[in-house]
């Protein structure tokens, strides 16, 4: 996943090469997620990541400008995604990320790949062929990199570092990687993994073994990096909205005791 980590374990991806013909070349009908210029072949190369549950689409066109990504763990937020929620109807199908030039698609394990690259082929030919937008809504689009004027010396160089030289790698692996924040007092940096690299085994290897110790080599203020974990916070939230609802024995409780609710 992380270059550091393919020169320990020598792993070696490989690719298939799939032309698929059109028949009419098509125009894009412009906006900035559209694909401009007439289309005469589309080629869609396939691309084993570490995750075997996931796969790299690399079709002959850009999906997204350089370096942004776009992740969609299910129908629901894919709803400013025509595409993927194309691809979402498809049996199987459990996460769906564009990068700049790859579609990286996570499957349920149960579901065999030989059943379901047929119809992802298809879905996307059609797509990305009829010069439709693959997103109607730009606003989503991740830059968690950029500098901004509230960010310290310390959160400045660390994203200059996930940018130019974290992102790069993990992207050709199918997946991507997002800076969620810094614990100045533990130095501790929390990412967020996406893609082919969010699910995959080898993770913590990457996580551990690659970024921290390329994060730590550059700035001496980061100490260790850990993966956020979207399902825990929001199992969190769960438990705390679920200890915190009105029972009514309870409430006539504290109206008896002259309690008063808490006030907004």
């Amino acid at each position: 996943m992380f270059a550091l980590r393919k020169n320990i374990t020598g792993t070696l991806l490989r690719s298939t090469r799939i032309s698929i013909p059109t028949a009419m070349p098509t125009t894009a009908r412009g906006g900035p997620f559209l694909f401009s210029g007439a289309i005469r072949s589309l080629f869609i190369q396939t691309m084993e990541t570490p995750n075997e549950q996931a796969l790299k689409f690399l079709p002959s066109i850009n999906i997204l400008p350089e370096n942004e990504t776009r992740e969609f763990l299910n129908g629901r937020q894919a709803a400013n995604s025509p595409l993927a929620v194309k691809l979402f109807s498809i049996d199987g199908v459990k996460a769906i990320m564009y990068g700049s030039n790859f579609i990286t698609i996570e499957k349920t394990p149960e579901i065999d790949w030989s059943l379901l690259k047929p119809e992802i082929f298809s879905i996307l030919t059609e797509f990305l062929n009829n010069g439709s937008p693959i997103l109607v809504d730009e606003g989503n689009i991740s830059n968690d990199v950029d500098i901004n004027e509230d960010d310290d010396e310390v959160v400045s160089m660390i994203k200059e570092l996930i940018f130019t030289r974290i992102k790069p790698a993990i992207q050709d692996d199918g997946g991507d990687i997002e800076f969620v924040k810094f614990d100045e007092d533990k130095g501790t940096v929390f990412l967020r993994l996406k893609g082919a690299c969010r699910s995959c085994d080898s993770s913590s290897v990457t996580l551990k073994n690659g970024i921290e110790s390329m994060l730590k080599y550059y700035i001496e203020e980061v100490q260790n990096v850990e993966s956020f974990d979207d399902v825990a916070e929001e199992e969190n939230v769960d438990d705390i909205v679920h200890a915190a609802k009105l029972v009514p024995n309870s409430r006539h409780e504290d109206a008896d005791a002259g309690v008063a609710p808490p006030a907004l």
